[in-house]
C-alpha cells in the first residue's frame, strides 16, 4: 500500500487489487460486502496511524476512486468549527460544512469505531472481544505483571514485529465496571486494534493460545 500525506487533516493511500487479495480479501465482496469493506478499511487506517500518526479524533470525509488496477482513497479529517458547534472540512484557505446527517452517519461508522481513547464505553455482546496491539514485546509483560485476566480468554500473536492479545470478556464472571477498569488497565500498555482477529489467526504466527498472561508471568520476569 502506498500512503503519501497531503497535509494536517488529509492523507491518501492506493492500494493494488492485488494486495487486496493478499489480505484475504476478494475485490468483489469490498464493493458488495459492507462488514468486509469496512473492515478492510479499518486494517488500512491503523497501518496509516502506525506509519504516519494519523490520529482519527473527528466525523471522516473519505472519496474513493476506483482505478484499473486497485483503488485510491483520499481521508480527510473534519474540524469542529470555531464556535465549537459543528464540523467543517479544511479545503484550502476555505471551509466546507459538514451535513449533519452526514456527519452523524461517518461519526457512527468511523469515528467511535476507531478512536483509541474511545473503546471503554457501554459494554454490548459484541463489543466483548478486543484485539490489542503492542508494539514492544516488553509491554506485554509489564502488562502481564500488573493484570492476570482471571477466567478471561486471551492469547498472544505475533504478526509484522508487532504482538496482538486477543482477550474475550465475560461478564457473567465480572461485572460492567470491573471490566472496564480491567480494559483500561489494558490500553494503558497497548492500542486497540482494527486489524481482525481472523486476519491475526491467518497470517500471524501464535505464540501462547491459551492463558496468555498467566504464561507470561511464569517465563519472564520484569
Amino acid at each position: 500500500m502506498e500512503i503519501e500525506r497531503i497535509n494536517e487533516h488529509t492523507v491518501k493511500f492506493y492500494i493494488s487489487y492485488n494486495d487486496i487479495e493478499q489480505r484475504g480479501f476478494e475485490r468483489e465482496e469490498i464493493w458488495y460486502n459492507r462488514e468486509r469493506s469496512e473492515e478492510l478499511f479499518w486494517e488500512m487506517m491503523d497501518e496509516i496511524h502506525q506509519e504516519e500518526e494519523f490520529t482519527i479524533d473527528g466525523p471522516l470525509w473519505i472519496q474513493v476512486q476506483a482505478l484499473e488496477k486497485g483503488l485510491e482513497v483520499l481521508v480527510t479529517r473534519a474540524q469542529l468549527s470555531k464556535d465549537g458547534n459543528k464540523y467543517e472540512l479544511p479545503v484550502g484557505d476555505d471551509k466546507i460544512p459538514v451535513d449533519e446527517k452526514i456527519e452523524s452517519l461517518l461519526d457512527q461508522q468511523f469515528h467511535s469505531k476507531y478512536e483509541e481513547n474511545d473503546f471503554v464505553e457501554e459494554f454490548e455482546e459484541e463489543n466483548f472481544q478486543f484485539l490489542i496491539r503492542f508494539n514492544d514485546f516488553e509491554d506485554v509483560i509489564s502488562l502481564a505483571h500488573r493484570i492476570q485476566l482471571n477466567g478471561l480468554n486471551n492469547s498472544l500473536y505475533s504478526y509484522e514485529n508487532k504482538y496482538y492479545l486477543f482477550i474475550e470478556f465475560n461478564e457473567e464472571l465480572y461485572t460492567e465496571d470491573e471490566l472496564e477498569n480491567m480494559l483500561s488497565i489494558v490500553l494503558e500498555y497497548g492500542n486497540e486494534s482494527a486489524l481482525s482477529v481472523h486476519r491475526i489467526e491467518e497470517y500471524g504466527k501464535k505464540i501462547i493460545n491459551e492463558n496468555a498472561l498467566t504464561e507470561m508471568v511464569k517465563y519472564f520476569s520484569l
